[in-house]
């Protein structure tokens, strides 16, 4: 496997330059693994498949679902691909690199596990700002249009909520200089989790039943459906830090009285 992983890089770093691969590519792969990603759940949604799994009994209109591809289009169109095209130099300054061999997987899940760790507590905190409330009306609101989210809503939101978040996903990468091949799984992963915890749907194979403290798409479900002021659960995976801060604890309310409507 890690020899076949090689040679397609070897075919990589030989027919595009880096700033390709780093820019472009990083967009394409992007792209690629977000809208494959989550447009299935646009057509579960639509179709009614599953819906024994599904959170909320509402469902967005053929024409929401729309808006939201179209604006998405254009935002990582205006928005994503001049960052990609711009930070390059950064990384590159900070010791990004695409050379053979690739680094070992001890290196590559410690700097991904790094990221992730770093990224929760920088994105807990910048969320947690973005519903004060001025910021939630000028900003954060356009991310809150969809209170009965869906996979692709998860990157549904104001340019600068964009900037702003996004730098609690590349501090990390920015300062340990990871090989691309790093950068680009951590992509992949992050991307993987916030279109889950956004899906609309808490699947038997979640990954919340089997991950401690991860936190999935209920527990992310629960902070679309409620009033901005009392939503809590800002955390992006991992639920630690509303854990620490006591933020979900009106999520563990409603789970709590849930249950037991289940049960009687």
């Amino acid at each position: 496997m890690a020899a076949f992983i090689e040679s397609g890089w070897e075919y990589l770093i030989t027919h595009f330059s880096e700033f390709q691969l780093a820019s472009v590519g990083t967009f394409l792969l992007h792209e690629s693994v977000f809208f494959l990603s989550g447009l299935p759940f646009m057509v579960l949604e639509r179709a009614g498949f599953f819906s024994k799994y599904k959170i909320q009994s509402k469902s967005n209109t053929f024409d929401a679902q729309g808006r939201c591809v179209l604006r998405l289009m254009f935002y990582h169109i205006c928005v994503n691909l001049p960052v990609m095209l711009a930070s390059y130099p950064v990384f590159k300054r900070m010791g990004l690199r695409t050379t053979l061999p690739l680094p070992p997987w001890d290196v590559v899940l410690t700097q991904i596990l790094f990221y992730f760790i770093l990224e929760d507590f920088l994105f807990y905190w910048g969320h947690r700002v973005l519903h004060t409330k001025w910021l939630y009306k000028h900003v954060h609101s356009v991310h809150h249009e969809y209170a009965t989210p869906f996979g692709l809503t998860s990157e549904y939101a104001h340019p600068a909520e964009i900037l702003f978040l996004g730098f609690a996903t590349i501090l990390g990468p920015a300062l340990t200089g990871p090989h691309l091949f790093t950068l680009w799984l951590w992509m992949v992963l992050r991307v993987l989790e916030t279109v889950e915890a956004h899906c609309g749907y808490q699947f038997p194979w979640s990954l919340s039943h089997y991950i401690p403290l991860y936190g999935g798409s209920h527990f992310h479900d629960y902070h679309h459906r409620v009033l901005y002021t009392k939503s809590g659960n800002y955390s992006s995976t991992f639920t630690y830090m509303d854990w620490l801060y006591g933020t979900d604890k009106g999520y563990w309310k409603v789970k709590a009285l849930e249950g037991d409507a289940k049960q009687s």
